[in-house]
C-alpha cells in the first residue's frame, strides 16, 4: 500500500472516530433541553449519557474481536451504520424511551469505531509510521472536546434534534469512503470470544449504574435499603465476583487477571476510574450554568471552554514533567488541582468568574489523569507482551468511572431537587472522590523507584535482543 492510499485510509478512520467522539462532548449542553422537552427529572436525564457509556464499554472488546474474524472493513462499516441508525432514532424519538434506545445504539456503534481503526493502522502502516498515525487518531478525542461545545451551541440554536441529524450525512460519507479504501483481509480462523465474561460484566455494570442512580443522597441510609437500590447493588457485587472467576478460566479473557496482580497497575486502574468520574462530570457543567446564571442551552455549552483550553495547556505540560519529576508527583498535583476545582465549582453558582476559574482548574487537574501519566505507569509496569492488553484494561476502568459518574450525578442532582443545589451537590461528591484520589496517589512509586523499573525493563529488552 502506497503513502497516498494510506493517507486516504487515515482520513476515513479520522472522520469516523471524530464522529463518535463528538457525540460524547456535544450531548452535555443538550441534557437540560432534552430533560425539559420530554418532561423527565435529572435522574432520568443522566441516562442519556450513562446508557451511551454502558453500550460503548460492551461494544469495544466485542467489535475488536469481530473485526479479527470478519475483517476490518466489514465491522468498521457496520459500526458506523449502527451509530447512524442510533442517531436517526434519537432525532425522531417520540418518547424518552426512544431517546435511550437510540443512545444505546450510538454507544454500541461508537464503541467499535476506535479499536477497529487502531487495528486497521496496525495492519496497513509500517512500524515506523504507526506511532504517528495512532497519535493522530488519539488526538481526535481532544479535538472533539474543543469542537464539541462550540458545535453543540450552534446546533442547539436550530433545535436539539440537529445535534443528532448532523451525524447522518457524515456517517454516509464515511461508509462510502470506507467501502472504497479500507482493507478486506481477515484471519482464516474464527477466534473465540469471551461471551460469558462480556455478558456478566455488562449486566453487572448496568445493575451497578441503575442502583446508584436510584439512591437518594439526601436520605442515603433509608434509600439504600429500598427495593430500587439494594437488589441491584447486590446483583452487581455478585456478578463482578463471578466475572473475576470467569476471566481466570477464559481462553481469551476481556480483562487478563494477572494484570490486576500488580499493585501499581491496580492503583493506576482505580485512579483511571476516578478520572472517568471527573471527566463525565464535565457533561453536566452546562446544566449547572443554566440553573445558576439563567443561560440558554446554546450559550451554556461555551462554559466548557475553560476546561477544554486548560486541558490543551495541561496535557503537554504533564507529559513534559513526567521525565523531570516522575508520574507520582504529576498525578498528586493533578488530583489536588482537580479536587480544588470541583470544590470551587460546587460553590460557584453566585459568581461567573469563580465558575470559569473552577473550570480551568478542573481541566488542568484532569490533564494529569486522562493523558500520559497513567499510560506511562502501565507501560512501565506491565510485561512487554501484555502492554496492549494493559492499556485496554485502563480504558475499561476509565469507562466504568464514566458510567458510575453519570449515575451518581443524576442521583445527587435529583435528590437535592435539581437546579443549582442539585448540581452543586453532585459536583461536591466528585470533589470528595478527588480527595480520595489524592490519598491513592501517595501509593504510587516515587521517581527513584520508577526509574529503577524503567532501567530493569530496558535491561530485559536488551537481554531478549541478545
Amino acid at each position: 500500500m502506497d503513502d497516498k492510499t494510506r493517507n486516504r485510509v487515515l482520513l476515513v478512520l479520522f472522520v469516523g472516530v471524530l464522529m463518535g467522539a463528538l457525540d460524547i462532548a456535544i450531548v452535555g449542553p443538550a441534557l437540560p433541553t432534552l430533560r425539559d422537552y420530554f418532561g423527565v427529572d435529572d435522574r432520568a436525564a443522566a441516562w442519556i449519557f450513562s446508557i451511551y457509556v454502558l453500550f460503548n464499554l460492551v461494544s469495544t472488546p466485542l467489535m475488536a474481536k469481530l473485526s479479527d474474524s470478519f475483517g476490518r472493513r466489514t465491522i468498521y462499516v457496520m459500526d458506523v451504520a449502527i451509530f447512524a441508525a442510533g442517531s436517526l432514532v434519537v432525532s425522531f424519538a417520540p418518547t424518552f424511551a426512544f431517546v435511550l434506545i437510540g443512545r444505546a445504539l450510538q454507544g454500541l456503534g461508537a464503541g467499535g469505531i476506535f479499536p477497529v481503526a487502531s487495528a486497521v493502522i496496525g495492519d496497513t502502516f509500517p512500524p515506523e509510521k504507526r506511532g504517528r498515525a495512532l497519535g493522530l487518531i488519539g488526538a481526535v478525542f481532544g479535538l472533539a472536546f474543543i469542537i464539541g461545545p462550540i458545535l453543540g451551541g450552534v446546533l442547539l440554536m436550530a433545535g436539539w434534534r440537529w445535534l443528532f441529524l448532523i451525524n447522518l450525512p457524515v456517517a454516509a460519507a464515511v461508509i462510502v469512503m470506507a467501502l472504497r479504501v479500507l482493507p478486506t483481509a481477515r484471519r482464516s480462523e474464527r477466534l473465540r470470544f469471551d461471551w460469558l465474561g462480556m455478558l456478566t460484566l455488562g449486566v453487572a455494570l448496568a445493575s451497578l449504574a441503575f442502583g446508584l442512580n436510584r439512591i437518594d443522597t439526601q436520605a442515603f441510609g433509608t434509600s439504600i435499603t429500598t427495593v430500587q437500590v439494594w437488589p441491584f447493588l447486590l446483583l452487581a457485587l455478585i456478578l463482578l465476583a463471578a466475572f473475576y472467576f470467569i476471566e481466570h478460566r477464559a481462553v481469551d479473557p476481556i480483562v487478563r487477571p494477572h494484570l490486576l496482580g500488580n499493585g501499581q497497575l491496580r492503583l493506576a486502574n482505580v485512579m483511571s476510574a476516578g478520572a472517568g468520574l471527573g471527566e463525565s462530570a464535565l457533561v453536566f457543567i452546562p446544566a449547572l450554568a443554566i440553573a445558576a446564571f439563567g443561560m440558554s442551552s446554546s450559550t451554556s455549552s461555551f462554559m466548557l471552554m475553560p476546561v477544554v483550553l486548560a486541558m490543551a495547556v495541561g496535557s503537554p505540560l504533564a507529559g513534559r514533567y513526567l521525565d523531570k519529576v516522575g508520574s507520582k508527583s504529576v498525578i498528586t498535583v493533578g488530583t489536588t488541582v482537580l479536587a480544588v476545582g470541583m470544590l470551587l465549582l460546587s460553590r460557584s453558582a453566585a459568581s461567573l468568574p469563580l465558575f470559569i476559574l473552577s473550570g480551568a482548574l478542573i481541566g488542568l487537574g484532569l490533564s494529569a489523569l486522562l493523558g500520559a501519566p497513567m499510560r506511562y505507569i502501565v507501560l512501565n509496569e506491565a510485561p512487554a507482551e501484555d502492554r496492549g492488553s494493559a492499556q485496554g484494561v485502563l480504558t475499561v476502568f476509565t469507562g466504568v468511572g464514566q458510567l458510575i459518574s453519570g449515575a451518581l450525578i443524576g442521583a445527587a442532582a435529583a435528590s437535592a431537587g435539581g437546579g443549582v443545589v442539585g448540581y452543586s451537590s453532585a459536583h461536591l461528591i466528585i470533589a470528595l472522590v478527588s480527595v480520595v484520589l489524592i490519598g491513592l496517589s501517595f501509593g504510587l512509586k516515587g521517581r527513584a523507584a520508577e526509574q529503577a523499573t524503567v532501567q530493569a525493563n530496558m535491561a530485559q529488552v536488551d537481554a531478549g535482543g541478545n
